[in-house]
């Protein structure tokens, strides 16, 4: 049975007193104590925690260039520093714990995203809303299935993603299939903000249309933000819960170099974190991710910061 490790210690790098960072304010615990009163066979969980950060170290199904395996540590790193102060919305006091990595096992991917699946099912059946430090987009499958089988109802994803990640599994799962076997788990609504012109194939789009899908172009955010936020909201207006994923390519790659597949045309990082604000806000959000923040393929740490920022910004946003 997959488990976790050692939950990281947390601690400002800051010597000022007055600064208030995620480092600070992140507590270490376990999955048991993700439930206010650990188990709860005849109700409903209530969760201990505003959100739990989990870290999934894992980029052996990647397309591209693998590296994502070290993001978890690297964004955990940058949040460390974050000060927690938003100038629109005051600081954010949310309650956060985080339980450590996956340990992930050597074995195919299948089985790993079947054995994670597992894993992180009783996150949601507390109550608790992880924010999952990846790893590669394969890890979207265990994310958002885990979701589909302990909630109740009905169940969408916004994926912020450069990509549409529908290709057909034919030679196995990979960090491009995600979503076809999402839909093919039932996925009730799905809608992609920021994919770029000429990064995709016909017969990819033609797959989310035929799903019912929304795909709102990075071009279309920039033109009319306000217009594009609606259109993602409302291609999961229908759904119980909905689930977000950021694939850090989603961002120009002036900003985010650091990743599989690093490409011009993108979200800039101010566009990506207003788009956060608004979709944290959104009481119906029970889970987020950040996957393809790959820290080897830059000289420096521009998209693990960028990553941490995004965490900031949604969770500055998150209602309860």
């Amino acid at each position: 049975m997959t488990a976790f490790g050692q939950p990281p210690a947390w601690e400002s790098p800051s010597s000022d007193p007055n600064d208030t960072t995620f480092g600070d304010v992140v507590e270490p615990t376990t999955l048991e104590s993700t439930a206010e009163d650990g188990d709860f066979p005849d109700g409903e969980a209530t969760a201990a925690y505003d959100a739990v950060l989990v870290g999934e170290p894992y980029d052996r199904a990647v397309i591209g260039r693998q590296g994502a395996s070290e993001g978890p540590q690297a964004i955990r790193t940058a949040l460390a520093g974050v000060k927690t102060h938003h100038f629109d919305r005051g600081s954010v006091d949310r309650r956060i714990a985080d339980i450590g990595d996956i340990a992930i096992p050597e074995r195919g991917v299948v089985t790993v995203q079947s054995e994670l699946e597992r894993a992180i099912m009783p996150l949601y059946e507390h109550g608790s809303r992880p924010i999952f430090l990846g790893g590669d987009n394969s890890l979207t499958v265990p994310n958002v299935g885990a979701a589909i089988e302990a909630l109740p109802g009905s169940v969408g994803v916004i994926s912020l993603d450069a990509h549409l990640d529908c290709r057909e599994p034919v030679d196995g799962p990979s960090s491009g299939t995600p979503y076809y076997q999402l839909h093919e788990r039932g996925l009730d609504a799905f809608a992609v903000v920021g994919a770029r012109h000429f990064e995709t194939s016909s017969a990819y789009a033609a797959f989310v249309d035929e799903q019912g899908g929304t795909i709102v172009t990075a071009d279309a955010v920039g033109r009319d933000f306000d217009a594009a936020v609606a259109r993602a909201l409302d291609a999961v207006s229908e759904v119980d819960h909905v689930l977000c994923s950021l694939d850090m390519d989603v961002l120009d790659a002036t900003a985010a170099p650091g990743v599989s597949a690093p490409t011009p045309g993108g979200l800039t990082t101010r566009e990506l974190y207003a788009l956060l604000g608004r979709l944290g806000a959104e009481d119906r959000l029970v889970g987020f991710e950040v996957v393809e923040c790959a820290p080897p393929l830059e000289d420096g740490s521009m998209t693990s910061d960028a990553a941490a920022r995004a965490i900031a910004h949604l969770l500055s946003g998150w209602s309860r």
